[in-house]
């Protein structure tokens, strides 16, 4: 937003009361000439500095907590208080007088912000910096940690995190009936549609469609229209009105320029629709036949890349299993797959991408790489978000790791195939090794762990359950199900096997660190002390237990330690930080040799 002295003196009690007091004003300066005057205009404005002052106790300062009426944004319970709200905004007026019945808890009324501003998204650090100003009548700067990206080299001047926490604050304004700040953050937005990438204007342009801006309306309408982005997308991401208005103004304009243009070919348009229709239903079956009956291929339709930003997950996986699609191709602003997967930040995406051979060095017209777009849509709120053990890790920072190690990764060495032939003692073997591999994982990195699985189809696998069964007992490994013969038991562990085998190798390639500390611990302590974490022994063997436990989870924090002083990274915490005790692996499976 402008700079703080000039949103002060522009949006504030002080000034607005005064100058709105005119006739008093000139009386005060014409009777008792300059000095009194001047006097008089400090005194008043030091009175409402004051107040300002005072009332933004309210908000601020527990010990002033009257509030009556509570508001849930993002989670977080804001107390507030129905006269000042009611004085201040025609909205909350007409509300309060409402009343809430059906929810009230501990004698305070309840309101949801997602009821209260039903067509768009308010942040909880917008919507503190708009009640400051109801209450204090000025406007607070910018928060840092939701209005900037982590791109370093960013300016801030138009970026996605930027512009998101504008249109927040529009929401606020336009539905709470603000006029004033309507007014000032609309001049922002209307700065962001000439300096934005035109994908980004396309929030600020839904944000003027629902809040009736109709002059940042017309502006957004025109830059999108003279713009390169798709119909198809378009029409995915826009209110149905104003994107048949686009198509009107582009048709308009084609013919103006030309009017002999030929339209693109009706039935291949026609074609590439019913293969984007067939991908929003998930039937990948239904794609094949489609390509089958036609002559447009996967790459004609950029199915991959549509598939990448508006399908399930699993649609990608499985359009890549085809085989048949080009990865690097680009589409007609420049964007390979993995960019789009890059500005979705779905995890799960960008590492199928990246795992069959998506290249990461890519750039896109203007220059931008997939970090690069990565880290430009992300908050510092978001990316410097702690995970403690157990809790998702945030899907933006995860995307900005995965990719940044892709870019800096070492060739694997070693090959991790299975034998073609392998010996039932030593497939046991592998197998505990590699279950206990993963288990651990999945207690200290289970967002990372999960994902590692996904990637290799591990869930599709049956878990090597032998050894819990036996605790211990080599006997009872070999114990089979009868109904099973023993080739398809041992082509199911192979199975099992692999899959896991791959989940360790994803992991080593996308987080190595982890999986130092993860291989180091499994060489060292699991021969020796091969019922660490199992809730037998004596008193003093449980006391080594718990110590070793400790030294591991430091062990996890050093390696995390090491990434952030390798990448710059600030307030992320790994999830073994907690003080969690060690009773989430107690089953691993474990024996002695």
């Amino acid at each position: 937003m402008e700079n703080a002295s000039e949103l002060s003196s522009s949006l504030s009690f002080a000034s607005s009361s005064y100058l709105s007091n005119g006739s008093s004003y000139h009386n005060v300066f014409t009777s008792s000439g300059v000095e009194a005057g001047t006097n008089v205009t400090n005194l008043e404005l030091l009175s409402l500095s004051k107040l300002s002052g005072s009332l933004e106790k309210l908000l601020v300062d527990a010990q002033y907590d009257y509030s009556d009426v509570e508001i849930v944004v993002e989670g977080n319970t804001v107390g507030v208080h129905r006269c000042i709200l009611a004085a201040r905004s025609p909205f909350f007026h007409e509300l309060f007088k409402k009343g809430n019945d059906s929810f009230v808890k501990e004698g305070k009324l309840r309101y949801l912000m997602s009821d209260l501003v039903p067509y768009g998204r308010v942040g909880y650090e917008a919507f503190m910096v708009f009640l400051n100003y109801l209450y204090t009548g000025t406007l607070k700067p910018s928060p840092s940690e939701v209005s900037k990206c982590v791109d370093d080299i960013c300016t801030h001047d138009a970026c996605r995190p930027a512009i998101n926490y504008a249109v927040e604050l529009m929401y606020a304004s336009a539905t709470f009936q603000m006029k004033e700040l309507v007014m000032l953050v609309q001049r922002r937005l209307l700065d962001f549609v000439e300096k934005a990438l035109v994908e980004d204007v396309i929030p600020i342009l839904v944000t003027a469609f629902h809040c009736q801006l109709n002059q940042l309306l017309s502006h957004c309408i025109r830059r999108v229209e003279q713009s390169d982005l798709d119909s198809i997308s378009l029409e995915k991401e826009l209110p149905h009105k104003v994107f048949s208005d686009i198509k009107s103004l582009r048709h308009k304009s084609r013919q103006e320029i030309e009017p002999c243009i030929v339209e693109g070919d009706p039935l291949n348009d026609k074609r590439i629709r019913r293969i984007h229709k067939a991908l929003d239903s998930d039937d990948v079956e239904l794609v094949k036949l489609l390509l089958v009956e036609s002559e447009i291929t996967l790459d004609d339709a950029y199915a991959l890349h549509y598939a990448a930003a508006y399908c399930d997950p699993k649609v990608v996986k499985e359009v890549l299993s085809l085989g048949m699609a080009d990865l690097n191709l680009k589409n007609p602003r420049g964007y390979t797959v993995l960019h789009v997967a890059a500005r979705r930040k779905e995890p799960s995406v960008v590492v199928w991408l990246l795992n069959k051979g998506a290249c990461v060095s890519e750039t896109t017209l203007d220059g931008q790489s997939a970090v690069t777009i990565s880290r430009r849509l992300t908050r510092p709120k978001d990316y410097n978000e702690k995970t403690e053990q157990g809790q998702e890790s945030n899907k933006d920072r995860l995307c900005i790791d995965v990719l940044e190690r892709e870019m800096r990764r070492n060739p694997m060495a070693g090959n991790m195939s299975i034998p073609s032939i392998v010996a039932a003692e030593d497939l046991y073997m592998r197998l505990l090794f590699f279950e206990n591999r993963v288990a651990f994982a999945r207690v200290f990195f289970p967002a990372e762990a999960r994902l590692a699985m996904e990637i290799a189809d591990a869930d599709s696998t049956l878990e090597f359950a032998g050894l819990s069964a036996s605790k211990g007992s080599w006997g009872n490994l070999r114990e089979v199900d009868l109904n099973e013969m023993p080739s398809e038991q041992t082509k199911r562990f192979l199975s099992r096997l692999e899959a896991l085998q791959k989940t360790v190798l994803t992991g080593r390639r996308f987080f190595p660190h982890c999986s130092e500390v993860l291989d180091k611990f499994l060489a060292d302590d699991m021969p020796g002390m091969p019922e660490l974490f199992l809730e037998e022994g004596t008193s003093e063997e449980q006391r080594i237990k718990k110590m070793r436990y400790t030294e591991l989870k430091e062990d996890v924090q050093k390696a995390f330690d090491k990434d952030k002083a390798e990448h710059k990274w600030a307030g992320f915490s790994p999830s073994s930080s907690s003080s969690s005790s060690p009773k989430g692996v107690v089953n691993c499976k474990v024996r002695k040799r």
